[in-house]
């Protein structure tokens, strides 16, 4: 009896002290950034209109996401999301559940075009112009 009382007692303490919970993760793989990233128009003032925005540091190379919304002329709403990391910048722009996705061209004189195939997105301010073809959208950031 007292065998078995000291057995059981001793396999409880060893369950309960190899099951320490590790909290700290593997950190040698991904890194976030816990820390907001604050987005500034062309007058360097912090724009509050950025929907979400996050900062990622994998291998030590930082990539930064941010999302907005933005109206088209007509009202519909549209989730353009634009991604910098080491590689390439791009834009994504999500409407009635299709994704374009354009690799970034060029920056000049505050504006930066992004362009694949017929499809050309020029950012300047607040403001997205997309021509495909002959047909021309113009989108206003949204202030959400």
């Amino acid at each position: 009896m007292k065998k078995g009382f000291l057995i059981t007692v001793s396999l409880i303490s060893l369950s309960l002290i190899s099951c320490k919970k590790n909290e700290s993760g593997n950190k040698s793989i991904i890194k976030t950034d816990s820390s907001s990233t604050t987005i500034v128009d062309n007058n360097g003032k912090i724009d509050s209109s950025s929907v979400n925005s996050s900062t990622t540091i994998v291998d030590g190379k930082k990539t930064e996401k941010t999302d907005f919304v933005y109206k088209a002329t007509d009202g519909a709403l549209v989730k353009v999301v634009f991604k910098n990391d080491p590689k390439e910048s791009t834009v994504a722009i999500t409407s009635n559940k299709k994704t374009f996705t354009l690799p970034k061209k060029e920056s000049k004189d505050g504006e930066t075009i992004y362009k694949k195939d017929d499809m050309t997105a020029r950012v300047k301010g607040d403001s997205l112009h997309l021509e495909q073809g002959n047909n021309i959208i113009e989108l206003k950031r949204t202030k959400i």
